[in-house]
């Protein structure tokens, strides 16, 4: 399919909640523009879902075929099907509390009808050249609160967005992360100062790393993996 617009998007958040920012990379025509802005108290799901709403209104839509890549969830289901039964329910959740971030997803609704969105949920960190461009924007937002946003023409633009191809092995790696934390931990390791020592409990890792600089930790999930992870560490 051929979008006559293209959209990135990315928030990020120092702390969830913390000091944040979002990150847009919009492509229309022969033009490229850059949206982001700062908030000192945020969360990760608000600066995406902003980067979203943000880039929508400045496009203005007119059911124009629209490519919108994000790698958040939460952005995609809740446009593509929760945010129109939060709205039939008062802006409600199944559990009759309040919506989160309700007045952002107000705001997303009119956009949604007058745009023919194609949702593209990406993998963060694979190499999305648009994607990595939209989380350098939101992450230097989020950590130095500005930053210089290009808006002019796309032949002068320095990142080629229209390469949308991704790292299958970053992709691969980033799923068997994800999979490692949802698993139960048989330990924690850690190195501080070139010591390295185990904890039983998540609880006694983080306060041994927590302020520390160059410092690494890694839960294990079996007695092997512990020291697999002890030798890695020690170097030996």
């Amino acid at each position: 399919m051929t979008f006559n617009i293209t959209i990135f998007t990315d928030g990020a958040s120092k702390g969830n909640p913390g000091r944040g920012g979002f990150g847009a990379v919009i492509a229309k025509g022969d033009k490229v523009t850059e949206l982001g802005a700062h908030k000192e108290r945020t969360t990760n799901n608000e600066m995406e879902l902003l980067a979203v709403v943000e880039a929508l209104t400045l496009v203005k839509g007119n059911k124009v075929p629209t490519a919108i890549y994000t790698d958040s969830k939460y952005v995609v289901d809740g446009a593509k099907g929760w945010v129109f039964g939060w709205q039939k329910n008062g802006w409600k959740t199944k559990a009759n509390t309040d919506v989160a971030n309700k007045e952002l997803w107000q705001k997303l609704v009119p956009l949604l009808s007058r745009t023919d969105i194609t949702w593209l949920k990406v993998p963060g960190h694979v190499g999305i050249i648009g994607n990595e461009r939209a989380d350098t924007i939101a992450s230097t937002f989020a950590e130095k609160g500005s930053f210089d946003l290009y808006d002019g023409l796309r032949s002068t633009y320095p990142y080629d967005i229209s390469n949308v191809t991704f790292d299958e092995t970053k992709k691969q790696d980033r799923s068997d992360a994800r999979k490692r934390q949802s698993q139960k931990a048989h330990s924690y390791v850690s190195l501080v100062g070139g010591v390295v020592e185990v904890h039983s409990t998540w609880a006694e890792c983080e306060r041994r790393v927590k302020g520390q600089k160059a410092t690494r930790f890694k839960k294990s999930l079996d007695g092997a993996d512990e020291k697999a992870i002890i030798k890695d560490f020690s170097g030996k």
